[in-house]
């Protein structure tokens, strides 16, 4: 006989079963994702929690960029019945105004210590629905997911310096996603994909400007063909405008595959052409203690044990560490200047989260292991 949870006291069931039950397989999952962006370029962070319902476990992450180093916490556990209170250890998310205002605490974990308010600056917008398959056959990812931006107030303490946090200088952009992607312990591989995987092209852009924002994400393959490509524009009404198929260029660091600046080419519904120009200030690298392929250290959904808690630090100027940047994505803290005709240019902030992975012929990567020229 199935159990009864709190959670089905509301009106919110998907599938005609308890409400933490939930559809798919061993890879659902429920998360969400939050940035901190530093106008100055001087500190950079990103954090989460999520839930893994049928691999009986919840986990929370941080990391925060600061120099050459970055400093990741992460907490595991078993998964509870208490999903309206998130918390994992020392980590807590506070739902204070549902697509609103939220609030997340880190009590003091090994010298790191979060306390802030997050405030909207815009309408959340949901996403286009992301499918991701292995070889022709096997769906290894889908996600739906809701993109919101605006700013963060409160501090954040590292070893015994405290940093303020004002929404002048503190952008964040955040969203929540949920459904099957590749999480916990690594599943046999089975028959090799077929074709095999050849390369990833992405770009994720959330940017906050003073009168709307813009949610762009794009994926492409090895030769430049699109499975992913939403891009609008938000008003503060909750108005949405799609500014089609943006044409997009970019510049890495030399010996690198680090975005510098990237420039698209959009265009309104009015027929408006637009040059939206990115610049990083600042980058974090996602699969260096946070969680993301192909962070060795630290995956999303395993189970480390109960009240799991653990805090590791890196040089991002070692070889070892170096060496993983090219297989995963960054987040940067991302300027940006809208350029539209017969408009005084605008500047925003936000997130330019990118990454090319494996082979990109359109930007000249012709293999797994070939950076930008010198």
């Amino acid at each position: 006989m199935p159990g009864v949870f709190p959670l089905d006291e509301y009106p919110i069931h998907q599938i005609p079963a308890p409400i933490e039950w939930v559809g798919g397989d061993r890879n659902f999952y429920d998360r969400s994702y939050w940035n901190a962006l530093d106008h100055s370029g001087e500190l950079m962070l990103i954090t989460g929690i999520g839930y893994y319902p049928n691999l009986g476990t919840k986990d929370a992450f941080l990391v925060i960029r600061r120099g050459d180093e970055q400093i990741a916490l992460h907490f595991g556990d078993k998964i509870d019945s208490d999903r309206l209170n998130q918390h994992c250890g020392n980590y807590r998310l506070e739902v204070v105004e549902p697509l609103t205002t939220s609030r997340l605490v880190i009590a003091e974990t090994e010298g790191v210590a979060v306390d802030m308010t997050w405030r909207a600056a815009f309408p959340a917008i949901p996403e286009q629905r992301h499918v991701m398959r292995s070889g022709s056959h096997r769906t290894i990812i889908d996600a739906q997911r809701f993109a919101q931006v605006g700013a963060w107030e409160g501090t954040i303490s590292i070893d015994g310096t405290t940093y303020p946090v004002t929404p002048d200088r503190f952008t964040g952009t955040r969203d929540r996603s949920w459904g099957l992607r590749p999480i916990g312990e690594a599943e046999p591989a089975g028959r090799p994909a077929d074709p095999p995987f050849g390369g990833m092209w992405w770009l994720y852009a959330p940017i906050a400007f003073e009168d709307f924002a813009v949610v762009i994400i794009i994926q492409e393959d090895a030769d430049g063909e699109r499975s992913l490509n939403d891009c609008h524009r938000i008003w503060p009404d909750g108005r949405t405008e799609q500014l089609g198929w943006p044409l997009v260029s970019t510049r890495y660091h030399p010996g690198t595959r680090l975005p510098a600046t990237g420039t698209l080419a959009l265009r309104t519904r009015d027929g408006v052409e637009v040059r939206l120009e990115l610049e990083s200030k600042l980058f974090l690298a996602i699969g260096v203690g946070g969680g993301y392929s192909p962070d060795p250290d630290w995956l999303h959904g395993q189970w480390h044990g109960e009240k799991f808690t653990e805090r590791r630090n890196y040089d991002m100027t070692a070889p070892e560490v170096v060496g993983r940047l090219p297989f995963g994505l960054t987040d940067n803290v991302g300027r940006a200047v809208w350029h539209e005709e017969g408009r005084e240019p605008r500047v925003g902030w936000g997130l330019y989260e990118h990454g090319v992975i494996g082979v990109h012929r359109p930007s000249g990567f012709t293999d797994f292991f070939q950076a930008a020229p010198e």
